[in-house]
């Protein structure tokens, strides 16, 4: 990923995250978090920690790609 590039949520997607943040935050730490610490809490992850997931996934399809294409490879006669 870029460093210009910037990761964007659809609106309804981000309401639904910010929804789960609440959600994990009342079930499991037994704390109420508003709408607005839900949300800044959303814009760290995807500022922050969300580029090494998608680089991540972008080295396993790497990954799959290329044993994919040497299998290939294999079935020729």
């Amino acid at each position: 990923m870029r460093n210009s590039d910037k990761i964007t949520l659809p609106k309804e997607k981000r309401d639904e995250m910010v929804q789960a943040l609440q959600h994990y935050f009342s079930t499991e730490r037994e704390e109420e978090i508003g709408n607005l610490g839900a949300g800044l809490m959303l814009d760290f992850i995807t500022e922050a920690l969300a580029p090494e997931f998608y680089n991540q996934g972008v080295y396993d399809a790497h990954r799959y790609m290329k044993d994919a294409a040497e299998d290939l490879l294999s079935i020729r006669k």
